[in-house]
């Protein structure tokens, strides 16, 4: 490793979205497993109601419930009482963030002007949109090193939709999207901080309702700031994601996000 390689220390946010915890026992995910192992993680942590993807991502990056930031379908609308997002709060504090995505609205869950580089295409329903992702991912964060990345996987939900939650080949994508995890991991320094978990779960072919299948997902940290092979006890929510990253980047929560910094994985 360079001396420019060892003093970059970037945190990253993996979404992938809709992966069920007990797709990590089902499937072969042994890159995911063994992250969890290295880190800090739950199994149970709760996504939030409706249990569906813009709705939650918005939740993630505001760090405040529906009910406050208005999204409550695939449609994003304009907040009626607008709060700064982890990215637009992180570019206030002079960080450069940078986005990498297959799923078009999710352009929404920071403003413009906030990002220093985005990538999208419309790859989230071929079953290689990942890898894409993933190679776009690994080259950015190779040649650009911005301080936070959100790197966005979104073909398990895909596949969850086409074939059912937990059918084969569901499981199938679960674990094409691990070897995905892996190639990213492999591309990062040590000094990263990287937090990965989905924003919610699903049934048969489907997902939005309070059923634990739904709303049970898993929540994953690592990095040199947090405990090593820790299970966290405290109760954790999609809320709680923006402060958590927030510390890693060294900057103050948001006065109005409603979430907490999950502490008890800090070393």
């Amino acid at each position: 490793m360079s001396d420019a390689q060892s003093t970059y220390s970037p945190v990253i946010f993996v979404m992938i979205d809709g992966l069920r915890p007990d797709a990590l026992s089902a499937a072969d995910c042994s890159a995911l497993n063994s992250f969890r192992t290295r880190g800090a993680a739950t199994l149970v942590a709760r996504s939030i109601m409706p249990s569906i993807t813009l709705p939650c991502h918005m939740s993630i990056f505001h760090s405040v419930p529906p009910t406050r930031h208005g999204v409550t379908t695939n449609v994003y609308q304009p907040m009626a009482r607008p709060l700064p997002g982890l990215i637009d709060h992180a570019k206030a504090h002079e960080k450069k963030c940078s986005a990498i995505y297959n799923w078009e609205p999710l352009r929404d869950v920071g403003r413009p002007e906030t990002l220093e580089y985005s990538w999208y295409r419309n790859v989230s329903y071929q079953a290689d949109g990942d890898d894409m992702v993933t190679d776009a991912a690994i080259q950015h964060l190779n040649e650009d090193k911005p301080d936070f990345a959100f790197v966005y996987l979104g073909t398990v939900d895909t596949a969850g939709h086409y074939y059912g939650w937990m059918s084969e080949g569901y499981l199938q994508q679960a674990e094409r999207v691990d070897r995905n995890f892996a190639r990213l991991m492999a591309a990062l320094p040590e000094t990263a901080h990287i937090l990965v978990h989905a924003d919610h779960g699903g049934h048969d072919r489907s997902h939005g309702t309070d059923s634990p299948e739904d709303m049970t997902i898993p929540w994953m940290v690592c990095g040199p700031r947090i405990v090593q092979g820790h299970t966290i006890q405290s109760a954790v929510s999609l809320l709680d994601t923006a402060p958590t990253l927030a510390n890693l980047l060294g900057i103050p929560a948001h006065r109005e996000w409603e979430g907490r910094c999950v502490d008890e994985v800090f070393g």
